[in-house]
């Protein structure tokens, strides 16, 4: 049962939630809140975890240091979003934490970055990534906070891979309006390729794989970045929760 309150601020906590439980706050969750957002003893704001939904909550301390919340009532009960996981490779800095933020809002389960024969960058920030996860979902209303992994290497990515879960293989190359995607409920994920596209030799292994489905995403050259919000778009629309 969801309950629409008045709070402005939405924070995500990494504490359990219960009713008349009280929080403490980290120096950085201070700062926002006493210093930037000039909120005080006595305001409301929103809380949730990640795993109990989200939960109005009350300053009970508001100090520079540090702060204290006592948690009143759950307003909305934790939402899962569908079994799915976006794989991309890393590109620029800015692309890439917008990649992350953009997969958080439309319902990604996992994020996994990947490295391809034509990936450019070697390595990225997990915990940066992972904060602008957090801050999507504090932005968006979500109550889940998906998981953005180390950076992996397509190969070995594919080779332990479980074949229960299908892969939306986003083939630039793919004439537009190639196989569209099997109406199969379950878990899924979305593979987006670098700026420089898929090698020969992994496009003829992916092609190989009876749970991996090749898409088009159009007659337009796409930017990685606008290419996994239109991935995931065309996922959520078919399969996922928007329908």
């Amino acid at each position: 049962m969801e309950r629409e309150v008045s709070a402005k601020i939405r924070l995500y906590v990494e504490h359990p939630l219960g009713e008349a439980q009280t929080l403490p706050l980290s120096r950085e969750q201070s700062h926002y809140l006493f210093g930037v957002m000039r909120q005080g003893a006595g305001d409301h704001l929103l809380v949730f975890d990640g795993k109990s939904g989200e939960w109005l909550a009350q300053i009970e301390q508001a100090g520079k240091r540090g702060g204290m919340l006592r948690v009143l009532e759950q307003t909305r009960p934790l939402r899962i979003p569908p079994d799915l996981w976006l794989m991309f490779a890393p590109i620029k800095k800015a692309r890439t934490d917008f990649i992350v933020e953009k997969a958080a809002e439309l319902g990604a389960a996992r994020i996994i970055p990947v490295q391809t024969a034509f990936t450019n960058a070697g390595r990225i920030q997990r915990d940066r990534l992972q904060a602008h996860a957090v801050e999507a979902a504090e932005q968006c209303g979500g109550t889940f906070v998906p998981e953005v992994t180390d950076l992996q290497k397509l190969p070995a990515l594919l080779d332990g891979w479980n074949t229960g879960r299908r892969i939306m293989f986003c083939d630039e190359a793919a004439p537009a309006g190639a196989p569209v995607l099997p109406d199969a409920p379950g878990p899924w994920a979305v593979l987006i390729g670098p700026e420089g596209g898929f090698s020969d030799a992994e496009r003829t292994r992916l092609r190989g794989l009876s749970h991996a489905h090749p898409v088009s995403l159009g007659p337009r050259i796409l930017r990685a970045d606008t290419a996994a919000v239109a991935a995931l778009t065309l996922w959520q629309q078919a399969l996922g929760d928007w329908i």
